[in-house]
C-alpha cells in the first residue's frame, strides 16, 4: 500500500471534516484501512514526497526533502499517535517489518527527492540511532523494511543511483 502523507500522518493533526466540518474530508482518510489490515498487512510505504509540511511527533512540522522528514514521518508509523491529536484516539504503531519509505528516485520523479546520502542519514538514524538530525525518533528498528522508489523508470534515467546505493546499503 502506498498512500501519500496526507491520508496517513496527517491524521495525527486532522482528521477527516473535523469537529466544525471545515477540513480536509480525506485527511487521514488511510488510517482506519490500514488499521483493519494491519494484521495482513505486508507492506506499507508511504509517499514522502509532494507533500505539504506534516506535524511529527514532536510537535514540529516537517517539511520533504532531507533525512529529518523520513525520519519524523517513519517515526511515526512505528511509534503510532493520537488521531487529530486525541489520546484516547491513537493509530496504534505497525511493525518495522511492515514499514518501508517511500521516495522519488531521481529529481524529475518527483517533488521532495533527497540525495542518497541524506537517505543514507535517514536509514541510519532509523535502523542503529546513529546520524540522527534534530529530530530523534522514539527507537530504532533494524527490522525496518526498506525503501520504494518512484520509479524503476526514473532511476533507469538518473543512472540507476538509487537501486546501485541502497542495494549496496542493504546488500
Amino acid at each position: 500500500m502506498a498512500p501519500e502523507t496526507f491520508f496517513v500522518q496527517l491524521g495525527h493533526q486532522y482528521y477527516g471534516s473535523g469537529p466544525w466540518g471545515g477540513q480536509d474530508p480525506r485527511a487521514g482518510a488511510y488510517l482506519p484501512v490500514i488499521h483493519a489490515l494491519r494484521d495482513d498487512l505486508t507492506l506499507l510505504h508511504v509517499q514522502d514526497y509532494n507533500s505539504g509540511p506534516i506535524m511529527g511527533l514532536d510537535g514540529q512540522y516537517h517539511t520533504m526533502g532531507g533525512a529529518d522528514f523520513h525520519v519524523a514521518m517513519t517515526d511515526m508509523l512505528l511509534t503510532g499517535f493520537p488521531v487529530a491529536g486525541d489520546p484516547d484516539e491513537v493509530f496504534p504503531a505497525l511493525r518495522p517489518e511492515q514499514v518501508a519509505i517511500g521516495m522519488p528516485a531521481t529529481p524529475q520523479a518527483g517533488n521532495g527527492h533527497v540525495p542518497p546520502a541524506e537517505v543514507e542519514k535517514a536509514l541510519d538514524c532509523l535502523t542503529k540511532g546513529s546520524a540522527c538530525g534534530p529530530y530523534t525518533p522514539h527507537g530504532t528498528w533494524p527490522a525496518l523494511r526498506g525503501l520504494m522508489a518512484w520509479s524503476v523508470n526514473w532511476d533507469r534515467y538518473g543512472g540507476d543511483e538509487f537501486a546501485g546505493t541502497f542495494d549496496r546499503y542493504f546488500g
